[in-house]
């Protein structure tokens, strides 16, 4: 049977980028791809500027994310000073735009989701540059703060990542919350309520094994697999979305 690794996800702000427009900065409903693996190679310690081993993170593991409580969105403004726009006048850094004599003010326009909660699901492929495990005991002790989103967004609780072995998504899933809920209360954590019907979203790998209580619906496409991380290039990846059977409130 597979083994996969599944771990929660909360934050009581989160931000997940969406193609960014000028001083807007929308956030789309639940994390992708990137943002996930991002947030595993922050808890092993691996920096941005490591091109190879991201790129062996983002095409060694399958995905699934479950959205357990969408959340709400929430918008914010934020000033930033930037020098008068000048014809033909660019500036390299923003160390430069700063030098300036003379400094504008902007505003910047930036969304979130506030008390959204998150089950992800990862399985190794082909060539996975770690072990399950390794990336278990990453999260349960990671190098880096981890954030869900922007900085301004650090994890409401722990992950709580846990291997489990079976034969579908489903039971990866369904074993998990029974796994997840004596931590909760143990633990005191106040979690957000979670719907009565949650979607899955995940790679198109998949779709043959979701098991019981999941059916896929549809295919669509997100633009979440990294190119280059340095310059923020992205291209297109498919997955299937399902719906899950009923989950249980949460505390």
């Amino acid at each position: 049977m597979p083994t996969f690794l599944v771990f929660s996800l909360w934050a009581p702000l989160a931000a997940f980028g969406d193609v960014a427009v000028g001083e807007r900065r929308y956030s789309l409903e639940r994390p992708g791809k990137s943002a996930v693996l991002g947030l595993v190679a922050a808890a092993l310690g691996i920096d941005r500027t490591d091109e190879a081993t991201l790129r062996a993170l983002h095409d060694g593991y399958g995905l699934a994310v479950r959205v357990d409580t969408p959340g709400a969105p929430m918008t914010d403004f934020q000033t930033a000073q930037v020098p008068p726009a000048r014809k033909g006048k660019r500036w390299a850094t923003r160390r430069a735009e700063l030098a300036e004599p003379e400094l504008g003010t902007i505003l910047s326009w930036r969304e979130y989701r506030t008390d959204a909660r998150f089950t992800v699901v990862l399985w190794p492929r082909e060539k996975p540059p770690y072990s399950l495990e390794r990336l278990e005991q990453a999260l349960r002790q990671p190098v880096f703060t981890l954030y869900l989103g922007r900085k301004a967004c650090p994890l409401g609780a722990p992950p709580a990542p846990w291997c489990v072995e079976t034969s579908s998504l489903a039971e990866a899933l369904g074993a998990y919350d029974d796994h997840w809920q004596p931590i909760i209360e143990n633990n005191r954590i106040r979690q957000p309520k979670a719907t009565k019907i949650a979607i899955l979203y995940t790679d198109a790998e998949a779709v043959d094994w979701l098991g019981d209580g999941l059916k896929s619906h549809h295919r669509r496409a997100r633009r979440d697999d990294v190119v280059n991380r340095q310059r923020w290039q992205f291209r297109l990846r498919e997955e299937w979305v399902a719906h899950t059977v009923a989950l249980g409130d949460s505390p």
